[in-house]
């Protein structure tokens, strides 16, 4: 089953990986073509009412493979007004191929005739709330006709994920979905899944299809998209301001860090953007927990974690904090090593790389005497690109015992829950540099802001590695973690170039 959502960053992703949208809406169209011909024989008469978006792309393919069928395409608007390019071209091929159309400026000058079969085109499966003109007129006379009707995709009127009906719906009798089962559509016996050669790649690599999941309302209010609190610091500097800059670089409102008093000037030095909020001491101890928590209460995701060492006291605390916690935390570094004998009610992604997910307990390359360095955060020892399926696998047995989402970082990054898997593959071996792992879990505590734990780790692994291949391609090998922040937001929101 796949949502609307799901299945428009699919659509992205299955072009990325060399599937474009034009190949999958033609055998879209072959697909509802091959219904109407076992809906009716041929000679018969087809009346097909498409909209202006892809789902009347798909439509217009499928007018052009019922060849021996009486068909014609009722456009419901101004060809000039179809929304893309490849609806557009099929439009085109249509009047090039000189197939009965019907341009539907006005609501009222829709005549279907007396068809046999209607095939809905309306509305596709991103569309939500009530239909409106000429839609809304459009479907009442689709189910006024007395004829079989072949929904695409998903009844028009019908929320592809929710079922609902807000407004008039046609009254399909065969729905025609692709790739896989809408939610909407799960129990209705009369569903036709078609496979449109989506790869599987497109669902398991993570793409420029999972980016759409960061569209903003543009009646956004401050700290809608997530204030972030890193807890870090103490025997290094550095690694909790990357991390905070990381985090308002990806999208977050507000950075705060707690750090020891000893180290907040110098991690204020790094930057004027953050909020450092010091406790007493030299490091994080048990003592500070209270403190701590009570900030965490008042943010939305922390980073534990960045440059808090491994001294016994420290981790001590770590183990504390994460027993009382039942908020939304990405655990990184030495911080790691404590969450496997931990019982917490918090909902963690943990960013490992191959070392330190030894160090938890979980599979390990070097186990197997293989050893090499991550391409996308800090260096510990990974496996292979060429073995990216097993650790994927191993990975996932991890993550369902852990009972935590973990992002394993390697050249081929591993994203699981123990339910859902994804493989991340941008980054290149300059992010072995120190510091770019920092980078990496800022970026992921500002996406769990506002998307659920594999999402946001599958996001953030894809941003800061697509960081880092912009960096180097700009600039050659050598780079610095700092290099990183800049390139984020291009990575995430595009720079004009895509």
């Amino acid at each position: 089953m796949i949502t609307s959502e799901r299945m428009a960053a699919v659509d992205r992703n299955a072009a990325a990986v060399g599937v474009p949208r034009k190949q999958l809406m033609e055998s879209s169209g072959n697909a509802v073509a091959r219904a109407v011909r076992e809906t009716a024989d041929a000679g018969a008469t087809v009346a097909v009412v498409a909209g202006r978006g892809n789902n009347g792309g798909d439509a217009f393919v499928a007018a052009r493979f019922l060849s021996d069928y009486d068909v014609t395409v009722h456009l419901l608007g101004r060809p000039e007004t179809i929304g893309t390019a490849i609806s557009r071209e099929n439009w085109d091929a249509l009047q090039q191929a000189e197939l009965p159309t019907a341009v539907v400026k006005d609501s009222e000058s829709l005549d279907l005739g007396d068809p046999d079969v209607v095939v809905d085109a309306v509305l596709g499966t991103g569309v939500s709330g009530a239909p409106r003109e000429p839609e809304a007129t459009a479907i009442e006379a689709v189910n006024d006709a007395d004829a079989t009707v072949v929904a695409v995709d998903v009844p028009s009127g019908m929320d592809a994920d929710t079922g609902e009906t807000p407004g008039v719906a046609v009254d399909a009798d065969r729905v025609v979905t692709f790739h896989d089962v809408k939610p909407a559509l799960a129990d209705r016996g009369d569903v036709t899944v078609a496979d449109i050669g989506i790869p599987e790649a497109a669902e398991l690599f993570v793409g420029p299809g999972d980016l759409l999941q960061l569209d903003r309302d543009p009646q956004a209010h401050k700290g809608d998209f997530g204030r972030v609190l890193v807890v870090g610091g103490g025997p290094y500097t550095g690694a909790p301001a990357l991390s905070a800059q990381a985090a308002l670089r990806a999208g977050a409102d507000l950075a705060y860090l707690a750090v020891p008093d000893t180290i907040a000037e110098t991690v204020q030095g790094y930057s004027e953007n953050l909020i450092v909020d010091s406790y007493v001491g030299t490091r994080l101890l048990p003592e500070h927990v209270d403190e701590v928590l009570d900030r965490a209460a008042e943010v939305d995701v922390v980073v534990l974690g960045p440059g808090l060492g491994d001294s016994g006291d420290t981790l001590a605390a770590v183990r504390q904090f994460l027993a009382a916690y039942d908020g939304k935390a990405v655990v990184d570094a030495d911080a790691l090593q404590v969450v496997p004998d931990v019982d917490t009610d918090a909902d963690l992604v943990c960013t490992p790389h191959q070392g330190e997910l030894r160090k938890m307990g979980g599979p390990g390359a070097a186990d197997r005497g293989e050893a090499a360095e991550s391409a996308s955060g800090d260096s510990g020892a990974v496996s292979s690109e060429d073995d990216w399926r097993e650790r994927a696998d191993a990975v996932e047995a991890f993550a369902a015992d852990l009972g935590h989402a973990v992002l394993v970082k390697g050249a081929y990054d591993v994203v699981s829950d123990g339910e859902t898997t994804r493989v991340n593959r941008t980054g290149n071996p300059g992010m072995t540099v120190g510091g770019t792992g920092d980078v990496l879990a800022g970026a992921t505590a500002a996406l769990f802001s506002t998307l659920d734990a594999v999402p946001a780790a599958s996001v953030g692994a894809y941003a800061n590695g697509d960081a880092g291949d912009r960096v180097v391609d700009e600039h050659g090998y050598g780079l610095l973690a700092t290099d990183l922040l800049d390139a984020l937001p291009a990575a995430l929101w595009g720079d004009g170039d895509e």
